[in-house]
């Protein structure tokens, strides 16, 4: 990464810079252009070949940089954290036998008459060029101390004539990682002080360390962030060019994605074609941005145990996670409606009605993107409590509770939102479907009368960020594939990194 560059904003967030990004229609004339006049276009599949393991593996290289880069820089609190394995755990066990077993044996050479220092002058061989790391260009004083204290040659000559002082290396390894931790880390740097035993010592130096170093890595990523945030269209296009490189087949899985959107689009325009008085000898032409589009909210219904498209894999997180909102939101803007038709005038004018429910709703349908998670039980669930909710707010009112069967009735509704074809979600999720394609075209100002799914619009607006990029990113990749499959044109050349045209 060149440090060189500069930033008018180092602060900006890629969601406001990709906010403004426009979503052009693609025309059959830019479809059509002359390959030699895009340099932006990607390169399609070539022709089947072997796969080396060194191509694979530096594709596996590049899909790793590529998902670290994305994720630090679309997400603000992305940094490297520090986590044991659960003790109880296989992974966990076999680390604890296997550092228990060293240590205990570095003790017993110690102890040794004279005592043996070959593993411990490894160990501060290692802390050496451990401390080195921390150090920024420049710092050629405390470069040079470090090298001439823990100088491995000059310690194992010393451990020759039995003249090692094992302590006061200790002491100026800790000393000096007080100089270079950062002040999060001062309280862990007197615990080392007041530990006596050499061993437990140089155990927790190590531990303290690993701390050190992953303050360390967060932070450079969070100087790296706001240069990613400005480069990442290019940084992403260029690693993803790589990788279909090194595997053409990596388009694979995206071009089934937009063939199966194409697909859904024919079937929509047949039908219509098919009613009385339609013209059916007509050829039917397709919008490639109504195709991608189509494509994206299909995102929104995706079984995320299946493979997602490739050109989608650093979003996959996120994607599943407005997925999840978004069926919170259908299932409670469904019990607000049937709570409304069903109760009547006695609670819709009632204040706060409406977000106490939703409160008494969203708790239960948390994780509803888990396998173990049962629907019916969360809405008989929420059934119940619903019902009692409405009783409270009538009984204070002084109005008359809802018998016996008016609850079985509002209860029985709530459960049959689960059920195929049923009308009132099919009704909410068509209204969630114009909303979210009104996202995708940048007309977040068009206001629906859903009054319990005010949050859309936050989950909006996360989704059209993800979409705007996602389409600055791989729109060449993308506008190769439709050009092939709606036009029949043979693919294009490689993609230029230079700058996006759109």
């Amino acid at each position: 990464l060149n440090d060189d560059q500069s930033s008018d904003s180092d602060s900006s967030r890629l969601s406001e810079s990709t906010a403004s990004s426009s979503d052009s229609e693609y025309s059959r004339q830019s479809f059509n252009s002359d390959s030699s006049s895009k340099p932006s276009s990607p390169a399609s599949a070539s022709p089947p070949k072997m796969v080396t393991f060194d191509e694979l593996m530096a594709a596996a290289r590049n899909l790793t940089n590529l998902t670290l880069a994305h994720e630090i820089a679309v997400n603000a609190n992305f940094c490297i954290k520090h986590e044991d394995l659960p003790q109880n755990s296989f992974a966990g066990t076999v680390k604890q036998i296997v550092h228990k077993a060293f240590w205990d044996c570095l003790e017993s050479e110690l102890n040794e008459d004279p005592p043996e220092y070959e593993h411990a002058i490894k160990l501060f061989a290692e802390i050496k060029e451990i401390l080195l790391s921390f150090l920024t260009p420049g710092a050629n004083r405390i470069q040079n101390q470090i090298c001439e204290v823990l100088d491995t040659d000059l310690i194992r000559q010393q451990a020759e004539h039995n003249a090692v002082d094992i302590h006061g290396l200790a002491n100026y390894i800790i000393t000096t990682m007080g100089k270079l931790c950062a002040p999060i880390r001062d309280n862990d740097i007197k615990q080392l002080k007041a530990t006596d035993n050499i061993v437990e010592l140089l155990r927790q130096i190590f531990h303290v360390l690993d701390l050190m170093k992953m303050d360390m890595a967060n932070y450079t990523i969070q100087n790296l962030r706001p240069y990613l945030q400005r480069n990442l269209v290019d940084y992403e296009r260029t690693k993803f060019q790589e990788i279909l490189e090194e595997t053409p087949s990596a388009l694979d899985l995206t071009t089934e994605w937009i063939k199966e959107s194409i697909e859904d689009e024919l079937s929509s325009i047949y039908d219509e074609s098919s009613s009385p008085g339609a013209d059916s000898s007509s050829k039917p032409s397709l919008s490639p941005t109504l195709v991608l589009n189509n494509g994206y909210l299909k995102l929104l219904q995706w079984d995320y145990h299946k493979t997602i498209p490739e050109t989608l894999i650093t979003d996959e997180a996120r994607l599943q996670e407005l997925r999840e909102k978004l069926n919170q939101l259908k299932i409670i803007a469904c019990v607000c409606l049937i709570t409304n038709n069903t109760v009547g005038a006695a609670i819709v004018n009632v204040p706060d009605l409406a977000d106490q429910l939703k409160r008494i709703s969203f708790p239960l349908l948390e994780g509803m993107n888990k396998k173990t998670f049962d629907l019916k039980e969360a809405l008989n669930a929420i059934g119940v409590q619903i019902c009692s909710k409405v009783n409270r707010s009538l009984s204070e009112r002084d109005l008359p509770t809802l018998n016996t069967e008016m609850q079985n009735n509002l209860m029985g509704q709530i459960a049959s939102i689960v059920e195929e074809n049923n009308p009132v979600s099919s009704l909410i999720g068509y209204k969630l479907d114009l909303l979210s394609n009104c996202f995708l075209k940048s007309s977040s100002s068009l206001q629906q009368n859903i009054g319990s799914i005010k949050k859309m619009e936050f989950v909006g607006s996360q989704y059209a960020s993800i979409v705007n990029f996602n389409k600055q990113v791989y729109g060449p990749f993308y506008a190769n594939i439709l050009r092939k499959l709606l036009f029949s044109e043979a693919p294009m050349g490689k993609v230029e990194t230079e700058a996006p045209t759109n």
